[in-house]
């Protein structure tokens, strides 16, 4: 496709919750005789960055040049961050840096390549208005640049609904394209985006409905393009694949391509990263939406969280 040679040209900015993903491997050859447990004999660490510090890898993956606004604490997890960002080409430049909260942790110990327990480090406190406010400036001059720009909200408290509605009207006065990956009950906050690309648990659950059925959750995302004021949505459906709705435009559902699944985390991260840089490079919704399918499907075939590389999109269209 020659929209991928368009990628790097690319100024995409990422609003959200930033948090490190720490992965703890091992093995397991026996049960604790303190408790009905797995031991895992560790053998390694790994660290990635995670929520919406994975989008900005993915979004450096492919090419593109991420700008990053998060928060995090004044801790030494928020120092390991820094230099995960680092080795995926991301700017620390524009965190918040605060010792109110912890920087967000997520401890994933693997054994024998399966998940056994995760433990979450992290507060969900609302940000103060002074802090706000502060984010804000930094998301002001960015806008300057950017030509894209994407909402990671992974229900940590710091995607205000203040900040959400700011960031919703300086996009749409600057016809700028806003793609957010909501979390919660209340997708009202996100009203007048571009597009969102909840997936259909979220969707069922905003609007109060079984998962399973397809047909509802079709209805559904009909329903939201036109309540929302939105330009598209894209519902993700793991292995039974993704369904883009436009507005006056009907739907259209795109099977999954992934051959072996070995880890979903990170997958919606991919998504919106791969529409965003897609659609920011000039292509169509659809186009994007075949694009950020495709890379899904690279991606649920690794282990861990994972952010799909330019050269790997390149291989897999071929």
């Amino acid at each position: 496709m020659e929209i991928l040679e368009n990628f790097s040209n690319l100024n995409v900015l990422i609003v959200g919750d930033v948090m490190l993903d720490r992965y703890w491997w091992g093995s397991v050859n026996r049960i604790s005789p303190e408790a009905p447990v797995p031991v895992v004999n560790l053998t390694k660490t790994t660290l990635a960055a995670g929520g919406a510090a994975n989008v900005a890898a993915n979004v450096a993956g492919l090419g593109a040049r991420p700008f990053l606004v998060g928060i995090v604490g004044e801790d030494d997890d928020a120092l390991l961050f820094n230099n995960t960002l680092l080795q995926s080409n991301i700017s620390a430049n524009y965190l918040y840096k605060t010792p109110a909260r912890p920087t967000t942790v997520k401890t994933r110990i693997i054994g024998h390549n399966q998940q056994i327990v995760r433990v979450d480090q992290e507060t969900k406190n609302v940000l103060a208005i002074q802090e706000e406010d502060k984010i804000w400036e930094t998301v002001a001059e960015l806008l300057k640049k950017t030509q894209i720009i994407i909402i990671s909200d992974y229900g940590k408290g710091f995607l205000t609904d203040n900040l959400l509605k700011r960031l919703i009207t300086s996009a749409n006065e600057k016809g700028i394209f806003i793609l957010i990956d909501p979390k919660g009950k209340n997708f009202y906050k996100y009203r007048g985006a571009t597009l969102l690309t909840p997936n259909r648990y979220e969707v069922a659950e905003a609007c109060k409905l079984d998962n399973s059925d397809q047909n509802a959750i079709e209805s559904a995302g009909k329903h939201l393009v036109e309540e929302l004021e939105l330009k598209a949505l894209l519902i993700t459906q793991g292995e039974d694949g993704m369904t883009v709705f436009q507005k006056n435009n009907g739907f259209l559902h795109l099977s999954a391509l992934a051959r072996d699944v070995y880890d979903v985390t990170g997958a919606g991260d991919t998504v919106i990263a791969c529409l965003a840089v897609a659609c920011g490079s000039g292509a169509g919704i659809l186009d994007a939406a075949k694009i950020a399918n495709i890379g899904a499907g690279l991606i649920v075939e690794q282990m861990g969280t994972t952010a799909i590389s330019i050269e790997m999109l390149k291989s897999a269209l071929k």
